[in-house]
């Protein structure tokens, strides 16, 4: 597939990730799409005569031809959808971007990767917090994300650095400018172990609608998203929130309850949006990647499930792929949804599954 109309692709106005991916699918390729007839075009569900219109104008290409210099010029990785290296854990999310800009050397399908967010205006609690986080992670060989802003963005990035973590920052803006311009010294180290991603092309401006956008690709990317300080409005919760809606594991740290920068994070905890962690250890437990914690959470698993019900059972071998949320389980395990309550109760008591954000379950 070429890349010049992968890339152009994404300049055809009108067009969001969904629909980029819908035409993929019925023409075939990025290629077909612009080789398409009108008529063939216009039977596609989604596509209107104006983005028919966008597709055989020639302007698209022209600025895909423009983009693909800077990027050759500047050592930029493409990451079109259907490509090898794309974020897989992102490629599951409905929204994706089609293409992504990262410049680095992260794997950006490493084993493990946690997202971190937090608010611009970092009290030394949560600086703290980043600090202890990022020192025992260090053991764990873990990519970390965040979005390259003021506060516990940053001071995330900081702390990877330091303790060697690679650490990579989604942007909300082209790869040829730096917003925050403060952080270049942070990201000239980044690049080395880690990089800099953004779905965004050259010239485009760090506009305030793109960074709610771009926190799809930070919660997207990840396993778990950790909240790290955050009032009850800005991006970190929005995260959160894009976090829990794609069933990904959201945690947060708790705060006194008269902080305005914990507010956020007992919300999240206080509504079952993030499960509670008190620091890094917590985390690790939680994500399962201690050979010790997982060693002993199968002996206790193998002892329990001997005494189980037949429902009890049923739930069980439903989450033995994967979490799922409480209607999917009802299905999946053929029991009522008010029968299902009692028994998940029951089974997280034991310690046999773990209730997640969002009504999701998973085996302990």
């Amino acid at each position: 597939m070429s890349t010049l109309h992968k890339i152009a692709l994404t300049f055809i106005k009108s067009i969001g990730p969904v629909n980029a991916k819908n035409l993929l699918a019925y023409c075939g390729s990025a290629e077909a799409v612009f080789a398409a007839g009108k008529k063939q075009l216009m039977q596609i569900p989604g596509i209107g005569e104006k983005t028919v219109e966008a597709i055989l104008n020639t302007d698209a290409l022209d600025r895909a031809a423009e983009e693909l210099i800077f990027i050759e010029k500047h050592g930029i990785e493409l990451m079109f959808f259907s490509d090898e290296n794309y974020p897989k854990r992102l490629k599951n999310c409905i929204d994706a971007p089609i293409l992504l800009y990262f410049k680095g050397d992260a794997d950006l399908n490493h084993p493990r990767i946690i997202s971190i967010v937090g608010t611009r205006n970092a009290t030394d609690y949560g600086k703290n917090l980043c600090k202890q986080l990022c020192e025992v992670l260090s053991a764990y060989d873990v990519l970390v994300v965040c979005g390259l802003a003021y506060g516990i963005d940053v001071a995330a990035h900081k702390e990877c650095i330091v303790n060697n973590i690679p650490t990579v920052g989604v942007l909300g803006h082209g790869l040829d400018r730096l917003y925050p311009q403060i952080h270049k010294p942070v990201t000239q180290k980044m690049v080395l172990n880690g990089g800099l991603l953004t779905e965004y092309p050259v010239r485009t401006n760090p506009d305030r609608q793109n960074f709610p956008q771009r926190n799809r690709i930070i919660a997207g990317i990840a396993d778990a998203t950790i909240v790290i300080e955050a009032s009850i409005k800005g991006g970190a919760l929005i995260t959160a929130e894009i976090a829990n809606s794609y069933n990904k594991d959201v945690y947060a740290f708790p705060g006194r309850t008269n902080d305005l920068y914990s507010e956020g994070c007992n919300f999240l905890i206080k509504t079952n949006r993030a499960g509670l962690i008190n620091n890094a250890n917590d985390l690790i437990y939680y994500l399962g990647w201690d050979d010790n914690t997982k060693k002993k959470k199968a002996e206790t698993q193998t002892s329990l499930h001997i005494n189980l019900t037949a429902h009890e059972q049923k739930v069980v071998d439903a989450l033995q792929n994967s979490p799922l949320a409480i209607d999917e389980l009802s299905i999946e395990a053929d029991i009522q949804q008010s029968k299902l309550a009692i028994i998940l109760l029951t089974l997280e008591m034991q310690g046999i599954i773990i209730s997640l954000p969002g009504k999701v379950y998973k085996l302990a």
